[in-house]
């Protein structure tokens, strides 16, 4: 019985980690666009996104990350056994946190008021956990390498997709 209390937590803080790591690139958009703005307008819009993003951060993804490994490793040990697709999934977890760490650094940079990146180059990071994402569901749901690879090869045909998206959309807003 521990073992599904435990899944059923691991997959509602994988939700709740997802939805930290979906919206945190947006606030850093959000930020590095509103540079652009006059003051006083500029300081008002940056001071409240840095808000909602220390908020974003601390209070849900920081969280979330920590209890869904928690409860993953549970889960795991509750398993009883590794079976070839579950290391691939923890290879594939692992880039996620990597990801994560690179988020809260891109997060501690716009803390401090530095926005090193274009509202571009952030909108193609923000598609990195779309990616992340697509690579576990097919693989823990397919529990076969071979599947994700294929599974990841239509994302990586979407990805394309979106970036062609991303460069339409900046011609339109500069028009």
């Amino acid at each position: 019985m521990t073992f599904f209390y435990s899944k059923a937590l691991h997959i509602i803080f994988v939700v709740t980690w997802f939805a930290g790591l979906f919206y945190m690139p947006r606030l850093f958009i959000y930020a590095t666009e509103s540079e652009q703005l006059d003051e006083p307008g500029r300081s008002a819009v940056q001071k409240q996104l840095l808000l909602m993003q220390n908020r974003l951060w601390f209070i849900i993804t920081w969280p979330s990350a920590i209890i869904t490994l928690i409860m993953g490793l549970t889960t795991w040990y509750n398993y009883g056994s590794t079976p070839d697709w579950l290391i691939y999934k923890l290879v594939l977890v692992a880039g996620l946190y990597v990801y994560h760490i690179l988020c809260h650094v891109l997060y501690r940079q716009q803390q401090r008021g530095v926005f090193r990146y274009t509202s571009t180059q952030l909108r193609v990071w923000n598609e990195v956990s779309t990616l992340f994402l697509f690579a576990i569901v097919f693989l823990v749901v397919l529990k076969d390498a071979l599947n994700m690879l294929w599974g990841l090869l239509g994302i990586f045909g979407l990805m394309i997709a979106l970036m062609m998206g991303i460069r339409v959309y900046k011609r339109l807003r500069k028009e």
